[in-house]
């Protein structure tokens, strides 16, 4: 067998969205799931998103993928594979008595959280829903940066996450109508600033390496992008020490809570970041391109940020692509599936039309989708 040699072998989906209850079993080729529009493809590739840390990429809680009507209950269990040997077993799920915490078990043991399961794969997704990254508002493009983040720094989900939460609780003082503390708001605005520079060294990291990435990808249908971080925390640390930049952080939110009072929302930070991304080839904002180059671009840096990953840990992304076929013409869908084929990592795509993925020939496996099930396509793969 040529093409990926990591990936899911086995998947199996419990009370997940439309499926009861289905199983496939695999190679680690890439896999091409084909149905009609609504009958449950995207819910395979949500299901395996859930395998990493995060809320998936739906983005959803973890009651939503529960099945109904049901046991407010679902479970996502998975065979990991590398060169023909087993790596993993790894089950993830939501029991009905523990309705907010994520159950996560490592061959059949409890593990820790979803953090446990990055010493064994990562994983990168490309939805519909962010065809419009580069012409939307910057919370789109920070979460499309910060899941990047993930598959180097797995802890930058703890930071984020600490960094919101104390902001809620900065943003609950300033709503009260009595004066906060200074002692109370000022600890609190301290702890922002500490994760704040852990947040921003991540993401320069990040960008620093993939800009390597970019420049080392050889020029094919997918254009180069050029790519910048702009915000307050990180053009900081850019230029000076993590104690400086905690400083100025803490300096400008205690001068400002009149200000954010009034808004009712902290209004500077790393939670305000934009990543900027050019058409290098055309020097132009990739807002102003058109549909197709704007798709080309997402394309491309998700291939590069994998090529990163796998040059980095020696272990490339599952790569989720929900109807990447669309805006895509025959050259670039050829071009894109060649490089599938080639990396370490197994990649899953799906489309209504199984006539987009012809180019594959045997070197994808193909499964069709209908009534919760899925089942192989023996036509193809």
């Amino acid at each position: 067998m040529s093409g990926p040699s990591f990936g899911l072998t086995r998947l199996a989906l419990s009370s997940f969205r439309t499926y009861a209850a289905a199983r496939v079993d695999l190679d680690t080729r890439p896999v091409v799931l084909t149905g009609p529009n609504g009958i449950g493809k995207t819910n395979v590739l949500e299901a395996i998103s859930y395998l990493g840390s995060g809320r998936g990429l739906r983005s959803a809680t973890l009651q939503e993928p529960c099945r109904q009507p049901g046991e407010g209950a679902w479970a996502v269990a998975a065979q990991l594979s590398d060169k023909g040997a087993i790596l993993a077993d790894i089950g993830i799920g939501l029991a009905p008595a523990s309705r907010a915490t994520r159950i996560v078990r490592i061959n059949g043991a409890p593990a820790s959280g979803p953090l446990a399961v990055t010493e064994y794969l990562s994983l990168s997704w490309l939805t519909p829903a962010m065809d419009r990254l580069f012409q939307e508002g910057t919370t789109g493009r920070r979460r499309f940066i910060d899941r990047m983040v993930l598959a180097l720094n797995p802890a930058h989900a703890s930071a984020v996450s600490s960094y919101e939460k104390a902001m809620r609780q900065r943003n609950a003082l300033l709503a009260e109508d009595a004066p906060p503390d200074p002692a109370w708001i000022s600890a609190i605005e301290t702890k922002m600033a500490e994760d704040a520079v852990a947040i921003a060294a991540s993401r320069i990291e990040l960008i620093s390496q993939l800009e390597v990435a970019i420049a080392n990808e050889d020029e094919s249908a997918f254009p180069k992008a050029r790519i910048a971080l702009e915000g307050i925390a990180e053009a900081a640390l850019s230029n000076g020490s993590a104690a400086d930049v905690e400083k100025l952080l803490t300096d400008s939110w205690q001068a400002g809570r009149h200000r954010d009072s009034a808004a009712g929302r902290t209004l500077d930070g790393p939670h305000r970041t934009d990543l900027s991304v050019w058409h290098a080839p055309k020097d132009q904002p990739a807002a102003q391109c058109s549909t197709g180059e704007q798709k080309a671009l997402l394309v491309g840096l998700i291939l590069a940020h994998a090529r990163m990953i796998e040059n980095l840990t020696g272990r490339g992304p599952i790569l989720l692509l929900d109807e990447v076929a669309a805006h895509l013409d025959a050259e670039r869908r050829k071009a894109l599936f060649e490089r599938l084929t080639q990396q370490h990592g197994q990649s899953w795509m799906t489309g209504t039309d199984r006539a987009f993925f012809e180019s594959f020939g045997e070197a994808a496996q193909f499964f069709q989708i209908s009534d919760g099930k899925i089942a192989r396509d023996s036509e193809k793969g």
